[in-house]
């Protein structure tokens, strides 16, 4: 594993190891995604992946939160393997997706109760579930309105919402701000920081610097599927010599 990526063995939350994707376009083009990217992430840790469009941000994420398969190399999610424990591992992650999408003949509570469901969550354990939720996220207002009137902020509230109401360890966000305004924006950061007081592991990716500078405990930069590097804010600095992370981001992928 790449030292860059190493923590305390005690307090490792996510492992993964080399691990490569590769997809086949029409043709036979290869197109390879993920090229031996291996980091760890601790409990009570913001993890930020940041690279530019096509870099394999999202089949990375996508592979951590189990819904596509690596090619190869290892991960390991809360001491279990993920080829031999595939459901167990997803019971323990909400995932975020630009492609999350919610039903929008359906109330906020509705979805709620349906993916409470899917968890395999008792009807009163799911009940409390989403009146902690609602807090949370300050849903009260239209937890029981049709998600078709939702602005684009009351949606993508209502989608983490989705995402963790089986109470995950870990939550994998894939640009949860995109195209929100600042209060809205700012509702998810605080909620983000929240999820780290209370032992959480967050990865997310962004394509806002100054969110990465505010919440990231530690920053991998990814580009052409490879992770360059992984540090804290200070340490790329350093290692780039940049007082910003916009522009050590910018050194390092040049």
């Amino acid at each position: 594993m790449a030292s860059f990526g190493a923590i305390g063995r005690k307090t490792i939350m996510i492992s993964i190891c080399n691990i490569t994707k590769t997809f086949y376009h029409s043709g036979g083009r290869e197109v390879p995604a993920v090229r031996g990217v291996s980091f760890e992430t601790a409990p009570g840790e913001i993890f930020g992946l940041l690279g530019p469009n096509g870099a394999g941000k999202t089949t990375l994420l996508r592979i951590l939160a189990g819904i596509i398969a690596p090619d190869s190399g290892s991960c390991i999610v809360d001491g279990l393997d993920s080829r031999e424990y595939p459901e167990a591992i997803r019971s323990r992650i909400g995932f975020l997706s630009g492609n999350t999408r919610l039903y929008k003949r359906m109330t906020a509570r509705e979805v709620l109760f349906y993916f409470g469901r899917l968890n395999n969550m008792p009807d009163e354990l799911i009940e409390k579930r989403i009146g902690q939720v609602s807090e949370i996220l300050d849903m009260d207002s239209f937890l029981d309105r049709r998600c078709e009137s939702f602005s684009t902020g009351q949606m993508q509230r209502a989608g983490i919402a989705r995402v963790i109401i089986h109470d995950p360890k870990i939550l994998i966000l894939d640009e949860p701000t995109l195209g929100l305004d600042i209060m809205s924006s700012q509702a998810i950061l605080d909620f983000i920081r929240n999820a780290r007081q209370q032992g959480r592991t967050v990865i997310f990716s962004t394509h806002y610097m100054t969110e990465a500078e505010m919440l990231c405990d530690r920053i991998g930069l990814i580009n052409n599927g490879e992770l360059l590097t992984i540090g804290t804010r200070q340490a790329l600095y350093q290692q780039t010599g940049k007082d910003n992370l916009q522009e050590a981001f910018l050194s390092l992928i040049k």
